[in-house]
Formats: structure tokens, sequence, C-alpha cells
């Protein structure tokens, strides 16, 4: 957690706008994620 968002889980469980930084970054990692999978399968 400490490596790929920059808190650790107790900073991100009491610190609620980390907590949603973190799940925003994660839900773009997501959906480029994604992304990258469709345009390779499309190609």
């Amino acid at each position: 957690m400490h490596q790929s968002h920059g808190c650790g889980y107790a900073e991100y469980d009491r610190d609620l706008e980390k907590r949603l930084d973190v799940e925003k970054e994660r839900e773009k990692e997501y959906k480029k994620g994604l992304k990258i999978a469709a345009d390779a399968a499309n190609h």
C-alpha cells in the first residue's frame, strides 16, 4: 500500500480524504488497464 499509494494502511484507514484519493487513483488505473486490454484484444 505504501509503495503504490504513498501511505500506510493505518493512515488510509483513519484519513477519509486520503482514502478517497487512493480509491480515485485505483479506479483510474483500473479503467486504464481495461482500455489497454481492449486495445490489445482488437489488434
